[in-house]
């Protein structure tokens, strides 16, 4: 089954940015390693919600507005998609996503395979 690794930063930013160079140096290439298992088919990270443009269309009118869909403390702020045996495999990974433990989230969601 084909699953998204839904990342929510949360505090992990914050928690992220006042780390050492090293230790930041450390969890990116934790982020990268991830992206390389096996079965991960896809990761990126997003840029801030700030930089998001909001779409609708109402009476055939497109209609646009800047910044992010819904105005939450918690911002996607990445994703990797991947496929897994079964459920605990993909929680598994998501469980080594490194915003998960540093003050964030990580929404696993399986995906609608046609």
């Amino acid at each position: 089954m084909k699953y998204a690794l839904l990342i929510y930063s949360g505090r992990a930013m914050e928690e992220y940015e006042r780390q050492p160079e090293e230790v930041r140096q450390s969890v990116m290439a934790e982020y990268r390693a991830l992206g390389q298992e096996p079965g991960v088919f896809g990761a990126q990270q997003l840029q801030p919600a700030e930089s998001a443009t909001t779409v609708r269309v109402e009476d055939g009118k497109t209609l646009t507005t800047d910044g992010p869909f819904a105005d939450t403390k918690e911002i996607l702020g990445g994703l990797y998609l991947v496929e897994a045996d079964d459920l605990d495999r993909a929680l598994e990974l998501a469980a080594r996503i490194p915003a998960a433990r540093m003050g964030g989230a990580v929404e696993v969601r399986p995906l609608v395979e046609r």
